[in-house]
C-alpha cells in the first residue's frame, strides 16, 4: 500500500512537471529568403492573454505548457500554428500571403464592400493571382481605417523637389536633417496593414534612419565628408550623387555633463499601451545610461503642469524610475504651461559647457492653451539661443500631430524620433544615446554648385522642408540642422548629364552665363561647401570639396551608396513619385539585400521585410 502511494506521488509530480509552464524560445524567419522577421505576434491559442513579439533578430521567448498551441502571425503572411508538446525550441518559417481583392468603395474614413447601397464611386484595386480553387468563395476584406473622430493625425504637405537647370540655378542649398521619425512612423502604418499617407513620407528621414559605414573624421573638423557618383539604379540614363557626413563619435566618458528635463504628456489621450506605458519603458532605458555627472528632472502636463521630480543625480536611478512609474494619464492637454516650466527648471540647473536639454514626450496633441503657436516657437528659439535645446519623442496613433512635433524639434536645435515599439526606444535612447542627446556641430548647411558643362539638371531627393535660399548659406543668423555624436547624414541627387554639343543657354533678358575655362575643360561635376558652428559658437566655419565626374556603375559602388539608393527608391514608391523611374518592389529588395552589409542590429533586414509587406498591401 505504501509503495502504491509513493508511486502515485511520483506520477503526480511527473504529471505536474509536464504540465507546468516553461520557457519556449525560437526564431521566426521568412520562407522566401530565410531572413528574420521582427514584430511577429506570438500568442498562446489556449490563453490569448499570454503573448509576445519577436525582436529585431526575429527571436522570441514565451511561457507555455505541453498542451499549448502557439500562433504566429504577421501582416502579409499566413498564420502558423504549432503544438508545443515537449519542445523547448520552436523555430518557424512564415509564408507570404497574397490576397485577391475585388472592387472596393473608398470613403473618407475607410473602405467598405457594399458599393451600390452607398452610392459612392468605385475604384478597382486590381487583381493579384491566387489559387482559385482554395479561395473560390473569397470576398474582399473590409479594411477599417481610423474613423474621423479618432484620426486627427496631422502632416505638413510635401511638394516633391523637381529638376533644376544647372545653367540657370547652379546652386542647391539646404540644411542637414538627422530626424528619423518618418521612418518609424511609416513602419507603424505598414505593420498595421495600411499604407502611410503621402505627406508622412519624408525620404531624407528614411535614408537617415540608418547608420552608414563612413570613416571617422581626421580633418580637424567634427565630421568627415564622403562622396560617390555612379549611374542611377532607377534610371540608367542619369547619375546618382551620394554625399555623406560622419559625425565624430565621442566616447561616453568624454561627453559633457547633462542637465536633462523630461517633459511628459500625461493627458487623457496618453492612456493607451503604445503611449504612456511605452513611454515609461523608453525613459527607463535612457535613465540606465546616465552617469554620476548627469542630472534629470521630470515635468508633466495635462490640465495643469507640475514638477514631479526636481533635478536629481544620475546616480539615483531608482528614484528617477520610481517617479516615472507613478505617472498616470488623465485630463486635457495644455502644453505651453508645461513647456515654460520645463525651461524654468532647465535654467535653474543650467550647466555651463554642458548638455542642457528638454526631452518632450507626447502623442503630439500639444495644445498651447492661452498661447499661440507663434509665441511658443519664439519661446523655443529664445531658449535655444540661451543654450537649452529641445528634442521630441512621439508616441501613439490617432491624434498624432507630426507637423507640430517636427516644428518644435527644428526650432529647438533638437532631433525628432517616433517610438512605435520598445526596439525603437532602444535604438534611439541606448544605441544612439550620444547622437540623440549630444550636439557636436550646429547650424550645419550644405551648398552645392553644379558645373553646367557636365550637369544639365539635378534633383535633390527629399529635404523639401529643409531647403534654404542661396544667400542663407553665408548668413550665420539663419538656423539649420544639428549633428550629434556619431550621427551620419546622407543626401542624394539625381543628375541629368549635359549634352555638350547642344548645351542650353541662359535665356534671361538682362544677364548671360559664360562658362569659364575650368567649367569647359575640367572634369569637375560640382563643388560642395559646408558651413557649421561649434555647439557654443556663433561664427560659422567653412569647408569645401571638389566632386570629380566619374563614370561608375551602381553595382560596383559601396554598400552605403546602394543601400541608401534602395531606401530612396522605396520612399518614392510609397509617395508614388513621378520620378521613381523603373523602380519596383522587387528591384529595391534586390538592391537592399545585396547591400545589407554587417547589419548587426538587424535594422536593414527589417527594412527588406517592410518592402515585402508594402508590396502585399
Amino acid at each position: 500500500m505504501k509503495k502504491n502511494a509513493i508511486l502515485i506521488l511520483i506520477l503526480a509530480v511527473l504529471l505536474n512537471c509536464s504540465l507546468s509552464a516553461r520557457t519556449i524560445k525560437g526564431t521566426v524567419i521568412s520562407l522566401e529568403d530565410n531572413l528574420p522577421i521582427p514584430a511577429v505576434s506570438v500568442v498562446l491559442k489556449t490563453n490569448p492573454g499570454i503573448r509576445t513579439t519577436t525582436d529585431i533578430d526575429g527571436i522570441y521567448s514565451i511561457q507555455a505548457n505541453d498542451y499549448d498551441i502557439l500562433v504566429f502571425s504577421f501582416v502579409g503572411m499566413k498564420n502558423e500554428e504549432v503544438n508545443v508538446g515537449t519542445k523547448i525550441i520552436i523555430n518557424v518559417a512564415l509564408e507570404s500571403e497574397v490576397l485577391e481583392m475585388d472592387e472596393v468603395v473608398v470613403l473618407a474614413f475607410g473602405v467598405k464592400r457594399d458599393k451600390k447601397a452607398l452610392g459612392y464611386s468605385t475604384q478597382s484595386t486590381g487583381r493579384i493571382s491566387r489559387p482559385k480553387k482554395e479561395y473560390a468563395n473569397y470576398a474582399a476584406p473590409i479594411i477599417y481605417m481610423p474613423t474621423e473622430d479618432f484620426n486627427r493625425e496631422g502632416y505638413s504637405a510635401i511638394h516633391e523637389n523637381g529638376y533644376k537647370e544647372a545653367i540657370k540655378t547652379p546652386l542647391s542649398t539646404f540644411s542637414i536633417d538627422v530626424d528619423a521619425a518618418s521612418y518609424s512612423n511609416m513602419r507603424r502604418f505598414l505593420n498595421n496593414g495600411q499604407k502611410p499617407p503621402m505627406d508622412a513620407i519624408r525620404i531624407e528621414e528614411m535614408i537617415n534612419y540608418f547608420n552608414y559605414d563612413y570613416p571617422q573624421p581626421d580633418n580637424g573638423h567634427p565630421f568627415a565628408i564622403i562622396q560617390e557618383l555612379a549611374n542611377c539604379p532607377w534610371n540608367n540614363e542619369n547619375m546618382l550623387l551620394h554625399i555623406g557626413l560622419q559625425g565624430e563619435k565621442i566616447a561616453m566618458d568624454n561627453l559633457p555633463a547633462s542637465n536633462i528635463v523630461f517633459l511628459i504628456d500625461v493627458s487623457g489621450s496618453m492612456s493607451s499601451p503604445d503611449k504612456l506605458p511605452l513611454l515609461k519603458k523608453a525613459f527607463k532605458m535612457l535613465v540606465s545610461q546616465l552617469r554620476k555627472e548627469d542630472r534629470v528632472a521630470i515635468v508633466v502636463y495635462a490640465g495643469n503642469s507640475g514638477l514631479v521630480l526636481p533635478s536629481t543625480s544620475g546616480t539615483q536611478k531608482q528614484t528617477i524610475i520610481n517617479s516615472l512609474e507613478k505617472l498616470q494619464s488623465g485630463g486635457s492637454t495644455a502644453g505651453a504651461a508645461g513647456l515654460k516650466l520645463a525651461y524654468k527648471v532647465a535654467a535653474e540647473n543650467f550647466i555651463e559647457d554642458g548638455n542642457n536639454r528638454i526631452i518632450l514626450a507626447t502623442d503630439g496633441d500639444f495644445n498651447v492653451g492661452q498661447s499661440s503657436n507663434a509665441e511658443m516657437e519664439r519661446l523655443i528659439e529664445k531658449e535655444r539661443e540661451r543654450g537649452t535645446f529641445i528634442s521630441v519623442l512621439g508616441f501613439g496613433t490617432g491624434n498624432y500631430m507630426d507637423d507640430k512635433m517636427e516644428t518644435i524639434a527644428d526650432k529647438g536645435n533638437g532631433n525628432y524620433a517616433y517610438i512605435d515599439n520598445i526596439m525603437e526606444a532602444k535604438k534611439v535612447l541606448v544605441n544612439e544615446f550620444g547622437g540623440t542627446l549630444f550636439t557636436i556641430a550646429k547650424d550645419v548647411k550644405i551648398q552645392i554648385e553644379f558645373n553646367p558643362q557636365i550637369v544639365e539638371s539635378y534633383r535633390l531627393i527629399g529635404y523639401e522642408n529643409r531647403l534654404l535660399n542661396d544667400e542663407d548659406f553665408e548668413d550665420d543668423k539663419k538656423d539649420a540642422g544639428e549633428l550629434g555624436s556619431g550621427h551620419t547624414v546622407t543626401a542624394l541627387y539625381e543628375i541629368k548629364l549635359a549634352n555638350t554639343g547642344s548645351l542650353k543657354k541662359n535665356d534671361l533678358k538682362y544677364q548671360t552665363a559664360k562658362l569659364n575655362t575650368l567649367a569647359k575643360e575640367g572634369d569637375e561635376l560640382a563643388t560642395v561647401k559646408f558651413r557649421y558652428k561649434k555647439p557654443k559658437g556663433t561664427k560659422s566655419i567653412l569647408l569645401e570639396e571638389i566632386i570629380p565626374y566619374t563614370n561608375n556603375y551602381a553595382n560596383d559602388m559601396s554598400d552605403n551608396f546602394r543601400f541608401s539608393a534602395a531606401v530612396a527608391g522605396f520612399g518614392m514608391l510609397l509617395r508614388n513619385s513621378e520620378y521613381k523611374g523603373n523602380t519596383t518592389h522587387k528591384s529595391i529588395i534586390d538592391l537592399a539585400t545585396n547591400a545589407k552589409g554587417k547589419d548587426q542590429e538587424g535594422y536593414r533586414s527589417e527594412f527588406i521585410q517592410l518592402i515585402k509587406l508594402a508590396d502585399h498591401l
